[in-house]
């Protein structure tokens, strides 16, 4: 059996394993900032096309053990490049996820680079700093998962100059 994290470009048909896995409470309370209504497939599948569509979002498949473990994706937001990932609840804990982000910055030559994560989601810090992601300032936003506003941490990925 293949224990790797291996990339690929996202498949359409990719996109149910990923409107599941997003479906998962506990997940969308982690990620904090997701859609509205997370069982509106219609919505989600409409979201998903518009990213497929654009050619400056770099989009990929997460495959750990030959499955669809979710995906990685760098794009711009709030003028900034950014980073982002969504690993399904059953490959938490396997280190998919950095794993994972370390490949997708061999595709993103950019830097600085930029994440946020709320500050609870201590897993998901872990993995930006293990990628080399420094905490560089805070901001606060309302979370449809959590029907409140919450703080997080916006990290950065420096240049190797800085």
């Amino acid at each position: 059996m293949n224990s790797e994290v291996i990339l690929r470009d996202v498949n359409k048909d990719e996109l149910p394993i990923f409107f599941e896995q997003q479906l998962d409470k506990t997940s969308n309370y982690m990620a904090a900032f997701t859609a509205k209504d997370p069982t509106d497939k219609i919505a989600f599948m409409s979201h998903w096309q518009k990213i497929l569509d654009d050619d400056r979002i770099i989009k990929k498949t997460v495959l750990f053990n030959d499955q669809v473990a979710g995906h990685v994706s760098s794009f711009e937001q709030f003028g900034e490049p950014e980073v982002s990932y969504w690993i399904g609840r059953q490959y938490w804990g396997r280190g998919v996820a950095t794993r994972a982000l370390s490949q997708l910055l061999d595709y993103v030559n950019i830097r600085p680079l930029f994440a946020r994560a709320v500050k609870d989601n201590t897993a998901s810090i872990r993995v930006l700093e293990k990628c080399g992601f420094k905490i560089c300032g805070e901001d606060k936003g309302f979370s449809n998962a959590r029907a409140e506003e919450v703080e997080e941490y916006v990290l950065k990925l420096p240049s190797k100059a800085e």
